[in-house]
């Protein structure tokens, strides 16, 4: 009977050993296979804008809250992004307002659920130019037609009383456009950040406006989703509005730490719609330095400024770029933000 006792107990010791080992082990796959793993597209700017997309996708906060991102593309503007919305290739998008807002006007039925900062645009010029009265006769390049870049362009040349028909305009993306300044075959350039800063990084150059000499309250980049997706799966919206408050939460609380991450993550990505030698060449002059003093000029912000957005409309229409303009409500909903 004693015999028959130990070895029940030794047994029983033997088995709860095996399901401590059993648990210890396939535990990992057991707690993963209970979230919901949602299929996401995601699509962010090749900038300082989308920093907190890029820290979230550097700690894995996608998947850690259940979302598979299938796609993380960087695209080196705006209105690049907004072509890859017009093909249906993205489901969500760290975007600035203008080409978001042009996308909508143009029937891409997205809507914007939270804000990713305020400002982050300068003029960049020689420093021979010391006024803004000093931009005409001269070559200006701006970055493509409805870009915050061209609207706060055209909103300094109202601010300052510019005849804008004196101004030699040039189009392109922002490392071609800091290429042809920094070999001298443009006065200034119009272009958002962390390009503003690099530009002005060099000797001769300076920043002659920022966004918040000339707009304030001007709004950045936002985060948009297609309505479809806000319909059918609110849960994955509300997710990514999490991450990107997050995101956020993380830079201002993290500053130094941020930068460098977001360092590693522009040196890691492939922009689309330039092309690779070009980001090579302008990426090769890029500093933690740099990108940390760059970040100090955006207030990163999840909140949507309504009478900002407004404006926005109201200038694209003005600029002849909209047909007609739309109610802010029609594109903004603000109900995932804390």
């Amino acid at each position: 009977m004693l015999k028959k006792t130990s070895l029940f107990i030794l047994g029983g010791a033997v088995g709860i050993i095996f399901v401590l080992i059993f648990s210890t082990i396939l535990y990992p796959f057991i707690a993963s296979r209970g979230k919901t793993y949602e299929a996401v597209r995601l699509a962010v700017e090749f900038n300082n804008h989308a920093a907190p997309a890029y820290i979230a996708k550097h700690f894995n906060w996608f998947s850690e809250e259940g979302l598979n991102v299938t796609t993380f593309n960087s695209y080196v503007t705006g209105v690049a992004l907004a072509n890859a919305l017009a093909r249906g290739d993205v489901d969500a998008a760290y975007i600035c307002l203008g080409p978001a807002l042009l996308s909508y006007s143009r029937g891409v039925d997205i809507v914007i659920v939270a804000g990713t900062h305020f400002h982050g645009y300068s003029i960049v010029s020689t420093e021979e130019i010391t006024t803004p009265r000093q931009l005409e006769g001269r070559k200006v390049g701006v970055v493509e037609v409805g870009s915050n870049a061209d609207i706060l362009f055209n909103l300094a040349i109202d601010k300052y009383g510019l005849d804008k028909g004196k101004i030699d305009i040039r189009r392109g993306n922002p490392p071609l456009l800091i290429t042809l300044l920094l070999t001298k075959q443009l006065d200034a350039i119009v272009v958002p950040e962390h390009w503003a800063t690099l530009a002005a990084s060099s000797k001769g150059f300076h920043v002659l406006l920022r966004s918040q000499d000339i707009w304030p309250e001007m709004q950045g980049s936002v985060l948009i989703v297609k309505r479809e997706l806000l319909e059918k799966k609110p849960e994955i919206v509300e997710k990514l509005v999490k991450i990107t408050e997050k995101g956020i939460d993380y830079i201002e609380n993290n500053r130094n730490e941020a930068a460098k991450i977001l360092l590693e993550e522009l040196s890691k990505a492939s922009p689309l719609g330039v092309e690779p030698d070009l980001i090579s060449k302008t990426s090769q002059l890029l500093s933690l330095e740099i990108i940390r003093k760059s970040m100090d000029n955006l207030d990163y912000n999840v909140e949507l400024n309504s009478s900002s957005i407004e404006k926005y409309i109201e200038t694209l229409y003005k600029l002849g770029y909209i047909e007609k303009t739309f109610n802010v409500s029609k594109v903004v909903d603000k109900h995932f933000i804390g």
